[in-house]
């Protein structure tokens, strides 16, 4: 086999003698183990690889993408064809066609060691610690006189390779290590049931599992799950102030500012895949919340899941600011869309592994926080109610319309947190929520999860995140069936 810098310089060579007027060549390489285990029982124990090389084309104002896992210059040659003439046959039936922005290419190595490798760790350390959180679930249920019905963990290590080179000088490496943890578990008890799921992770080793301390972090979801199951009464309705915690306000980023604030979501491209979007070019410059309402997207965040400092597209990340105190600011942009809109890219060209396309995708998304303490959003309420985590939600295609069901969740009386709630019912418009803001906490945290896009589907690691947020007036509800 070619050394691999050979072979993506040869794609290139390639490309050009074949009449591309830019290609870009990405080798990537996965190397993970997967742990599941279910009801304390090891399900899954499994390795894997996938190493490649994407490669994509533009001809005539057309694009073209091939891949292949032949990592030969045979194999490199058939991949390039087979984009060009992916090319050429849309070339012939566009109108407009593509144009890619100019940007400074990046040229660097980027390698993040982790303090502690995944293969220095022995497998049965790794099962017995996901046992461990198993039981501590199982054990808080019945302390409080319920059952830990069911409980599934989905343990991911791995190692991310990735190595970018294109016509336009672009020369970036990545080098990163992953440790991701997922988590669900239904409670069951007093004829009712409530579920909780977790995830966690990020571009470190070993090291971040050890801190995220899951057998207390378990210990504790599960004690608060069972006490809403056993002892929670029903929420009021109608208007009132409620506080959000900051994984339903992460979330609220991340599907009503991030995906909507998508440049190809925007164009259309993602209609028929993953939604559509609220925001139209007119949007852009108008307010959507409050004064206290900031949201941004950050691939450089140190350790985040969603962590790198160049894109697919060899351009340089940076913090993209989405939503500027309450007014919509900036979209996230590859090379594609930026000159649709006359702006640079802000290097959110990404693709999940070496078959799939760049496209615009979020990293880690989140709203900058305030000042105050958890004590302080809540003294001054009267009557409401405080949710802390949520354990469903939906959302239209456009992004507006939205509902988030909590899971942990309490009343909140003349400034003091009461008795717990079952299943309090967010439900308003984009705008309404963000709108409603009167008050962030400086409580800022971070949540992992894999974002769904594309087609054929692409999950990517990101971040979503924020503080506790204080909204006025708006109307809580119940779900129908307790």
């Amino acid at each position: 086999m070619a050394p691999l810098e050979d072979l993506l310089s040869y794609a290139l060579k390639t490309a050009s003698r074949l009449g591309a007027s830019y290609a870009e060549a990405r080798f990537e390489n996965h190397v993970g183990e997967t742990f599941v285990l279910r009801n304390g029982v090891v399900d899954v124990s499994a390795r894997g690889v996938s190493r490649g090389i994407g490669v994509r084309v533009l001809y005539k104002k057309a694009l073209g993408f091939s891949s292949t896992g032949d990592l030969t210059r045979r194999g490199v040659s058939e991949a390039v064809k087979r984009a060009v003439e992916l090319a050429k046959a849309s070339a012939r039936l566009l109108s407009k066609g593509v144009s890619m922005s100019d940007e400074v290419m990046g040229k660097e190595r980027v390698i993040v060691r982790p303090r502690v490798k995944h293969e220095n760790v022995a497998t049965e350390d790794k099962t017995e610690l996901l046992k461990m959180a198993d039981g501590a679930i199982v054990e808080a249920a019945e302390k409080r006189g319920v059952k830990a019905v069911s409980r599934v963990f989905e343990m991911t290590l791995g190692r991310l390779e990735k190595h970018v080179l294109n016509t336009d000088g672009a020369d970036v490496y990545l080098d990163k290590p992953l440790s991701a943890l997922n988590c669900i578990f239904t409670i069951f008890g007093e004829g009712r049931y409530l579920q909780r799921f977790l995830n966690l992770g990020e571009s470190r080793g070993w090291e971040a599992v050890e801190r995220w301390r899951i057998d207390d972090m378990m210990a504790e979801e599960a004690a608060a799950v069972s006490e809403a199951v056993k002892k929670a009464v029903a929420p009021p309705k109608g208007k009132m102030d409620v506080v959000l915690g900051s994984e339903i306000i992460g979330l609220v980023c991340h599907e009503s500012a991030g995906h909507p604030g998508e440049a190809d979501r925007m164009l259309g491209r993602e209609a028929a895949q993953a939604g559509e979007t609220y925001i139209t070019r007119e949007h852009l410059g108008s307010r959507i919340g409050s004064e206290l309402v900031t949201i941004v997207d950050d691939p450089t965040l140190p350790g985040s899941f969603g962590y790198y400092l160049y894109d697919d597209e060899g351009v340089k990340a940076s913090e993209r600011v989405l939503i500027e105190r309450g007014v919509i600011k900036e979209l996230l942009h590859n090379r594609e869309t930026a000159p649709e809109f006359g702006v640079k890219s802000n290097a959110a060209s990404r693709a999940n592994n070496y078959n799939r396309e760049p496209i615009v995708r979020m990293a880690n998304t989140y709203m900058k926080p305030g000042d105050h303490t958890l004590e302080e959003l809540i003294e001054d309420i009267r009557e409401g109610v405080y949710v802390k985590s949520y354990m469903e939600w939906n959302i239209d295609d456009k992004r507006w319309n939205q509902r988030y069901v909590g899971v942990e969740a309490y009343l909140i009386k003349n400034g003091e947190l009461g008795d717990m709630v079952f299943q309090p019912v967010i439900e308003l418009t984009t705008q309404a929520l963000y709108s409603a803001i009167d008050a962030l906490g400086r409580d800022l945290k971070f949540y992992a999860g894999y974002c769904g896009k594309g087609d054929p589907m692409q999950g990517i690691p990101v971040w979503f995140g924020g503080p506790s947020a204080r909204l006025r007036n708006i109307r809580l509800g119940q779900t129908s069936v307790e």
